[in-house]
């Protein structure tokens, strides 16, 4: 795995952004404000997030500003694996994020999903739990206020430098990287991801790279098709979609739009194949 690249988006803004393209290589916000500092996500592995946090720390040099928040947007290792790095900060989460993260970690589904990194998920690996839930709009800090919106799940958190116009999306926003829909809604989350693309300028999205509201919209469109695929994969229209990394989960996200259009909210049987379970 590549060290992420540091992007500076605007005052007190930044982004370490995974050189690698793919589900599982996340991103990692950063936001300086005078009273500490505030991260997005926390990278899919214990090592991954213990670099981004040695980096910060160069990169603060003699501020010596306190680790204060962790915003997580969702529950999901890619986004929540690297948190033993930046446990003494308050966690900040969705409901729904906090529920499944007081859960019990299953560490075969992990590795399964991400073979890649599975060497980091040993039966030791936990990830930390959410100290702060966030329901709607809350400002965290002066410059900062998380969002929650749904589709990609009931509730995933973003967080947004409101006057910079940069939106932290997390795992609601996947660019040139197939999302994995396999809990989500999708004509749902299309529908958030259309009503996002005109408050916001730039987006750091979950995977991928840092794009706008055309990579929004570009989501949502995908999304679209699934649905509009009616179960059928074959009847996925071509789109920029056929040049994004994980293919694979084109036929997960067909057959979720479609158990969700009849009501059945069941996990897609192409997933749980794809975990060794089906």
């Amino acid at each position: 795995m590549q060290h992420p690249y540091l992007a500076e988006l605007g005052a007190g803004l930044y982004a370490f952004v995974n050189a690698d393209t793919g589900f599982g290589h996340s991103n990692i916000g950063l936001i300086i404000d005078g009273d500490g500092l505030t991260v997005v996500d926390t990278g899919p592995t214990p090592a991954y997030g213990q670099f981004v946090r040695n980096q910060i720390k160069e990169l603060i040099g003699e501020l010596e500003l306190p680790l204060k928040r962790c915003v997580v947007t969702s529950s999901r290792v890619p986004f929540t694996g690297g948190g033993a790095a930046f446990w003494q900060a308050a966690f900040y989460g969705s409901d729904v994020t906090s529920g499944q993260l007081d859960g019990p970690v299953n560490h075969y589904a992990i590795r399964r999903l991400l073979p890649n990194h599975a060497g980091h998920y040993g039966d030791e690996f936990k990830t930390r739990p959410v100290t702060h839930e966030v329901s709607e709009a809350a400002w965290i800090t002066p410059s900062t206020q998380c969002v929650a919106v749904s589709g990609e799940s009931p509730s995933t958190l973003m967080a947004q430098a409101v006057e910079a116009g940069v939106l932290f999306a997390g795992a609601f926003a996947s660019f040139g990287v197939t999302p994995l829909a396999f809990d989500a809604q999708p004509a749902a989350w299309a529908d958030s991801l259309e009503q996002v693309a005109a408050q916001v300028d730039t987006v750091v999205p979950g995977h991928g790279a840092i794009g706008g509201s055309g990579e929004l919209l570009t989501q949502a469109a995908y999304l679209r098709a699934c649905v509009a695929a009616n179960g059928d994969l074959d009847q996925l229209e071509a789109g920029p979609w056929d040049a994004w990394t994980n293919p694979e989960y084109h036929a997960i996200n067909v057959e979720r739009a479609a158990l969700v259009a009849r009501g059945d909210f069941a996990p897609p049987l192409s997933f749980l194949k794809l975990l060794g379970l089906g």
